[in-house]
């Protein structure tokens, strides 16, 4: 394989890893939908240990208000009940013995347009991550040509195909996140 295609691998490697990122940023955003993914950071102490809601319980979302929580170990309701209110998501979860419902509060529009600006602000540091991928590939692309291992042509046409990369990452981050806030903003 050549130098050119390495780096371009490396770049693509980057960009696919930022929008990973974003897509994991946007998906624990609330949109005033039950969505399990909400729960991702609350973190229970199962056994002195702070375990993931999901490693320790059932997950499931019945309808478009609602989660349900149904743990493994019937003793962790009240660890799960606290962790989930420590997570300070502005949810309150209610305990029936056995299961755990959380009610997701509907958004009201300022409330909205608040999530929205975290959401572009999130896109925007996607954008900045993919741009610094391309400032990293374009680096290792001069260094090449400096040592010699590829022609100031070759130079040429890999920061041309570095800078299509970037342009389609970019537009990605832009999708991302004009979904997420019509998903938002959809009442």
């Amino acid at each position: 394989m050549s130098v050119e295609s390495d780096i371009l691998d490396g770049l693509n490697k980057d960009i696919e890893a930022s929008m990973e990122s974003l897509k994991a940023d946007l998906g624990r955003m609330r949109t005033g939908r039950a969505s399990i993914s909400l729960l991702d950071p609350v973190r229970v102490d199962y056994y002195g240990t702070p375990t993931p809601l999901a490693q320790c319980a059932n997950l499931s979302a019945p309808d478009a208000r609602t989660l349900n929580i149904k743990p493994y170990d019937s003793g962790l309701i009240t660890a799960i009940e606290k962790a989930i209110t420590k997570a300070d998501l502005g949810l309150n979860p209610q305990n029936d013995g056995k299961l755990i419902r959380v009610p997701i509060p509907a958004l009201n529009e300022e409330r909205r347009k608040e999530i929205v600006k975290q959401a572009k602000s999130r896109g925007e540091d996607g954008k900045i991550s993919v741009r610094n991928a391309r400032r990293d590939a374009n680096e290792l692309l001069k260094q090449a040509e400096k040592d010699k291992e590829m022609s100031e042509d070759d130079l040429k046409r890999a920061l041309v195909h570095v800078q299509e990369r970037t342009d389609l990452g970019v537009k990605q981050v832009e999708e991302l996140v004009a979904a997420k806030e019509k998903e938002i903003l959809e009442v």
